[in-house]
């Protein structure tokens, strides 16, 4: 597909600066809706798609192209997120979102097409945390977009309801429903630092092979959910309790020698980056309850870390 750019400079546009500019707004939405940063990728492009098929007239008369392409992205990420559900259910193995790296880790090189660009790129906050994306990834599709849009992005139900089709009063219900959900895995918060220096410990204990430091540091119902798609060995039902999760990530390091662990910021917060060989191989989200670690999630599928850089240096 054309990039953004090749669009702008293929048709005369009145004030393409106006238009580009939604583009930042566009993709964060379309990530907390879709959980992929590639799919969000892909709605944006067809937002626009669908913004310069229509002739100059018709873009002119529009009173407010940032309402009409929030409006035409929404629509387009709700469109892909009921067909994500069929493709998701002949997924191999678990589906988790794809992590995102913080500024400093953002790859330079993502391939053709891809737009580097800092003013592009995913802002970090609690609502891409891994914990919440995972929640999100529970919810129905209008759930999810309804949710988004009014309590990420704050958009009146009012707009809301034209943007899904759907009655105020409907969305209202929507929004209640999705809440819900998200108090339902609401645990107390945990400052960064508490989660940097719980992460920092876990890396060390895992490295040393140690046991029982690793049992120590996990919550005795912990779960660790791995997504590696198809196309990389790993498990495919999440592993479950601090003693089989702790013996699992020391056979992985008794079967990959020279992995190297990274702590990096992962989708905001603080994790772990597995290299070997100077790629990066696995990046692993953390989330903690009452001191210690409860979940992880890890993803290997290659597919999801186009974003990491390789062979960053201390």
């Amino acid at each position: 597909m054309n990039s953004l750019s090749e669009f702008v400079h293929d048709r005369s546009e009145p004030d393409p600066s106006r238009i580009v500019g939604e583009q930042r707004q566009l993709l964060n939405l379309g990530y907390r809706m879709l959980g992929s940063l590639a799919e969000a990728e892909d709605a944006v492009q067809e937002t626009y798609a669908r913004w310069y098929a229509m002739t100059r007239q018709q873009r002119e008369a529009v009173a407010s192209p940032g309402a009409w392409l929030t409006t035409v992205a929404s629509r387009v990420c709700l469109d892909l997120l009921g067909s994500a559900r069929a493709r998701r259910e002949r997924y191999v193995g678990a589906w988790i979102p794809e992590p995102l790296p913080d500024r400093t880790e953002w790859s330079s090189v993502r391939g053709a097409g891809d737009r580097s660009d800092p003013a592009d790129r995913v802002t970090l906050d609690e609502s891409v945390s891994m914990a919440f994306l995972v929640v999100l990834e529970a919810m129905t599709p209008a759930e999810r977009v309804v949710f988004v849009l009014h309590d990420v992005f704050r958009y009146p139900f009012v707009e809301i309801a034209e943007i899904v089709g759907r009655s105020s009063a409907a969305c209202r219900q929507l929004a209640s429903s999705a809440r819900r959900r998200i108090r339902a895995e609401a645990a107390p918060p945990v400052s960064t630092v508490e989660q940097a220096s719980l992460v920092r410990d876990f890396k060390e204990a895992w490295e040393a092979k140690d046991i029982k430091s690793l049992v120590g540091l996990l919550d005795p119902d912990a779960r660790m959910t791995a997504d590696g798609g198809g196309m990389v060995g790993t498990v495919l039902r999440p592993v479950e309790g601090s003693g089989s999760i702790a013996q699992y990530i020391t056979h992985i390091a008794d079967k990959a020698p020279g992995l190297r662990l990274l702590e990096r910021s992962v989708n905001g917060l603080p994790g772990l980056v597995a290299q070997h060989s100077g790629i990066t191989v696995t990046v692993a989200a953390f989330h903690l309850s009452e001191g210690r670690i409860d979940r992880i999630w890890a993803v290997r599928n290659p597919e999801k870390l186009r974003a990491w850089k390789e062979d960053r240096p201390h």
